[in-house]
């Protein structure tokens, strides 16, 4: 198990030195164009990334947070889902328990699943929370599934043992904890040898007139730390282009003029983050991390992870007071919806002697609002 697990961590680490942790090399290969939107420049990224949004405006009264996101692809709370395994084209990575599984040949979902998955329960309640204040993320439906022609290990069969080809061991299976992901939807915006962003590249657009404001970007920080959101390499956000706001330029290259900036993986959350464990979805230690690490310079608490680019932030005034004007909007009712959406009174946890309830994750999380709202960064600035 041990050698698993370091060899699991030497191809993270080699992933993210090899792929640059802060942004894409400028020495990365230029294709000849007209170029997609997934194969553009370093300028060309960098144009679209100063113009990108991190927020939208929505109603949060007027959203059904157990239900969750409407539109495409969208699957009641707790459906019972049917599909087939999806032999990778090649090897999945992460340490999660994920497949892939086709709905019909043309509609292949990502399913992570098990009851000791914490991701199956703190990425359910995350992005529920992310769609209700107007971040943008995926969406990712709570429910079970009967995995058809299915391995004894899909997750294995997919990823450490993918080299071994089609598996032969196969049945119905079915996973009664589970959660499919949905994409944002529209085209990710790449450069070759780049995927995603990281969040130190945020600070480069701020209040730059163009693109997020300085508010909207510091309250998404906040919000992470609020959820201790610790996975936050590159990989796991992604530069969308809407399909609709995808245009040509005069060279015939793709390009948008409204991107969006998408946290496309939030289950490393909703307990303590670490620098090289990963604990998710678990009251105590969610409860035991209090919002600021400095209440004087609205510093967040917020460690980041080995492979992490979002670590401590900096919270200004602005971005403090929007994010608590959006998590007051929240109802009680609402905060409960949140946490039963994601089922996790079915993980029996306990605390304090007893079983945790999605009372008790609400009441920490009224708590750690208060601390938000509460508070004031007015001399944040005087603190780099």
């Amino acid at each position: 198990m041990f050698g698993r697990q370091l060899g699991l961590l030497v191809v993270i680490l080699t992933a993210s030195v090899g792929c640059g942790r802060h942004g894409p090399s400028i020495n990365s290969p230029i294709k000849p164009g007209p170029r997609e939107i997934d194969e553009v420049t370093v300028a060309e990224r960098r144009s679209m990334l100063d113009r990108a949004e991190v927020w939208q405006p929505v109603n949060p009264g007027k959203l059904d947070l157990l239900a969750g996101p409407d539109g495409d692809g969208a699957f009641e709370f707790d459906a019972h889902v049917t599909c087939s395994f999806d032999y990778p084209d090649k090897p999945a990575s992460g340490a999660t328990p994920k497949f892939d599984c086709a709905l019909t040949p043309k509609d292949v979902v990502k399913v992570k699943y098990g009851l000791e998955n914490g991701e199956v329960f703190a990425e359910v309640a995350a992005s529920r929370l992310f769609w209700a204040l107007g971040f943008f993320a995926d969406r990712m439906y709570p429910v079970k599934v009967t995995c058809l022609d299915c391995p004894s290990d899909p997750y294995r069969a997919s990823g450490v043992d993918w080299a071994l080809g089609r598996p032969g061991d196969v049945g119905k299976r079915t996973y009664e904890f589970a959660a499919i992901e949905r994409k944002f939807g529209g085209k990710d915006i790449e450069v070759p040898t780049f995927e995603g962003w990281s969040w130190r590249e945020l600070e480069d657009i701020a209040d730059n007139g163009v693109g997020a404001s300085r508010a909207h970007i510091d309250a998404l920080k906040l919000l992470a730390a609020f959820i201790q959101h610790v996975d936050s390499k590159p990989g796991n956000q992604a530069l969308v282009c809407p399909k609709s706001e995808v245009t040509r330029d005069a060279q015939g290259n793709e390009t948008c003029e409204n991107p969006m900036l998408v946290v496309k993986d939030l289950g490393s959350s909703f307990a303590a983050a670490s620098r090289m464990r990963f604990v998710k979805m678990n009251l105590g230690s969610w409860r035991s991390v209090r919002i600021w690490r400095d209440e004087r310079a609205c510093r967040a608490e917020l460690t980041s992870s080995f492979v992490g680019t979002l670590g401590h932030p900096l919270i200004s005034e602005p971005g403090r007071k929007f994010l608590a004007e959006r998590l007051s909007l929240l109802s009680d009712k609402q905060i409960e919806d949140i946490f039963t959406a994601s089922r996790v009174e079915r993980r029996n946890e306990k605390m304090d002697g007893r079983r945790v309830t999605v009372a008790d994750w609400v009441e920490v999380f009224k708590a750690k609002r208060d601390q938000i709202v509460n508070h004031r960064c007015d001399r944040s600035t005087d603190n780099p």
